[in-house]
């Protein structure tokens, strides 16, 4: 099997199954006020990329690229089926995220995760990613890690 990572729209049963699981995940770490999880409506507007990924016909992944319309975007619902870590899925969304926002002509790309998450931090540090203060509509947590990487 070869994994690809392709634009496909959210509203289908194998990212709403990840999205479930994303969920439960992250409700099992965090209180609700804690979780910034934006729903299946919102992955559908224009200013988000959505990416897949797919191991043969099976989707193993997804990410969003939200653009926040002022020359930067966010990456949001991030999530590697647990059965397929270790297939370097995070990798691939992550580059391909990166190419999106470099042909968009994007400025930053930031981001929110929780302090529970250690193997998602350290990918997003591996891809140059550093801490910054809260941004958006963001309010101090000390449950979340807030992250950019300044690109060009």
């Amino acid at each position: 099997m070869s994994v690809t990572i392709a634009l496909e729209p959210p509203r289908q049963e194998g990212v709403i199954r990840l999205l479930d699981l994303s969920d439960a995940y992250a409700q099992s770490l965090y209180p609700a006020e804690s979780n910034h999880l934006v729903d299946l409506s919102a992955l559908e507007k224009p200013s988000v990329s959505f990416l897949v990924a797919r191991n043969g016909d099976a989707i193993v992944g997804c990410c969003a690229l939200v653009e926040a319309g002022d020359g930067t975007a966010e990456i949001k619902r991030m999530f590697v089926d647990p059965e397929a870590r270790g297939l370097r899925i995070a990798s691939g969304l992550m580059n391909a995220l990166e190419a999106i926002a470099g042909e968009k002509g994007l400025t930053a790309i930031r981001l929110e995760t929780g302090i529970y998450q250690p193997e998602a931090i350290a990918l997003y540090r591996k891809y140059g990613y550093r801490e910054i203060e809260p941004f958006g509509s963001y309010l101090p947590d000390p449950l979340s890690l807030f992250m950019e990487k300044q690109l060009g």
